[in-house]
């Protein structure tokens, strides 16, 4: 595939960036130990858990503490028009236990998914602390004046870019 899902840099001045167009873009920082990530969490990613493999790689590479982590969420496919079918129902299920929280089912075997409630819940069962977590409860399918959505138009028009950079000391 050739990229990454997770960038992180303790690098003052070194800005790490996600290209989004409906997956959930999450900016992670200690202030404490400065450190900062961006990540790509599309389904297939926090499915495979991309937010626990980065919390992970800060604490334990570069020494930050979960309990000063920030984070943020950024807009995304939202619950109200994020249509998922059986086979993305069935690796959500395989993953996480309280998988009903984050789906609202469908008559066609198929469902509404909740991803930035999932990425969510997967920073809380990090230990995050929920008031350094925030999110911009957005949907880029259905605000097309605002957002850009591969969902909604079929193809890659464009993406948006969320990115977090440390502040070089002076």
């Amino acid at each position: 595939e050739g990229g990454w899902d997770a960038l992180v840099t303790d690098q003052p001045g070194l800005m790490v960036t996600v290209r989004t167009a409906d997956c959930v873009p999450v900016l992670l920082h200690d202030p404490k130990r400065r450190v900062v990530a961006a990540v790509h969490a599309g389904w297939r990613g926090a499915v495979a858990g991309i937010l626990p493999k980065t919390v992970a790689l800060l604490v334990n590479r570069f020494g930050a503490r979960v309990e000063d982590l920030r984070m943020a969420i950024g807009p995304s496919a939202g619950l109200c028009c994020y249509e998922v079918d059986e086979p993305v129902l069935t690796r959500l299920r395989d993953v996480f236990s309280e998988w009903p929280s984050v789906v609202s089912p469908l008559d066609t075997g198929k469902a509404y998914l909740d991803l930035r409630a999932f990425v969510r819940r997967q920073a809380m069962a990090e230990r995050l602390e929920a008031e350094r977590v925030a999110t911009v409860e957005a949907c880029t399918i259905c605000r097309p004046e605002v957002f850009y959505s591969f969902r909604r138009e079929g193809v890659v028009k464009a993406t948006m870019v969320s990115g977090i950079a440390l502040v070089p000391d002076r």
